[in-house]
């Protein structure tokens, strides 16, 4: 699922585009060692274990025992493989049953958070331009079934769905980052606004606040959201 809108992707190519696969006749001869499929897990796996700057066509080679230059016939270039790994990473939806849609939308938000949780470099992959595939078209449909009956026009719900998956993505980027950074970050926080409460008051009351807003951050901002989108669609509903 990406953070912005299907039309900032780049174009689908044609016939030969391994994320859009067209079925084709059996052809003779000896069977493809591996699918495509096979070569993106395997990039999975290595991004997971290592990260994403780890995955290279030659670490995927030695991952699945051949050579590089033989995974090219499959894949012609290193976007093809980010395309195919974000698609795969994220899967498709889960199907749920939500006939209010401030819950649909929230499930919808979760589950982007979710899957983007499993898989925290495809962050940076869902936030480059890319050709969306299958699943992240898939995503799409879901999220705008949910906002399907709300006077929302066709690009607004859009907007929304980036809006909503932006948010998720970055709630995933700061718990990636782990939380040594951040309770650094809090004290030396602390340090400086005791150091300088009469320079920054309201700063420095925000942060020593009890709340645990940090604790449920991605529901507040979805909970947010989902209360600007209801105040708009009740306005136009007069």
């Amino acid at each position: 699922m990406t953070a912005e809108q299907p039309g900032s992707a780049a174009a689908p190519r044609d016939a030969d585009d391994p994320l859009w696969p067209r079925p084709t006749a059996v052809k003779r001869g000896p069977k493809p060692k591996f699918t495509v499929a096979q070569i993106a897990d395997a990039g999975i796996r290595i991004a997971d274990a290592d990260g994403l700057t780890a995955v290279t066509m030659q670490r995927i080679a030695q991952d699945l025992g051949t050579t590089k230059m033989a995974l090219y016939r499959y894949l012609p270039g290193r976007s093809d493989l980010d395309a195919i790994m974000l698609d795969r990473a994220f899967g498709p939806p889960d199907r749920t049953d939500h006939r209010d849609w401030h819950d649909a939308v929230v499930a919808w938000a979760e589950g982007v958070h979710g899957r983007a949780g499993a898989h925290p470099w495809s962050v940076e992959l869902a936030q480059r331009p890319h050709r969306p595939g299958p699943c992240e078209l898939a995503w799409y449909e879901d999220g705008l079934a949910a906002l399907s009956g709300l006077p929302l026009h066709g690009s607004e719900k859009l907007d929304v769905l980036a809006l909503l998956a932006g948010h998720a993505m970055s709630i995933v980027r700061q718990e990636s980052a782990g939380s040594a950074p951040e309770h650094e970050l809090a004290a030396t926080m602390a340090r400086i606004l005791t150091d300088r409460a009469g320079e920054y008051p309201l700063t420095r009351a925000a942060f020593t606040e009890p709340g645990g807003a940090r604790e449920n951050a991605l529901r507040f901002g979805v909970d947010r959201i989902v209360a600007g989108i209801d105040a708009l669609a009740s306005s136009r509903r007069g």
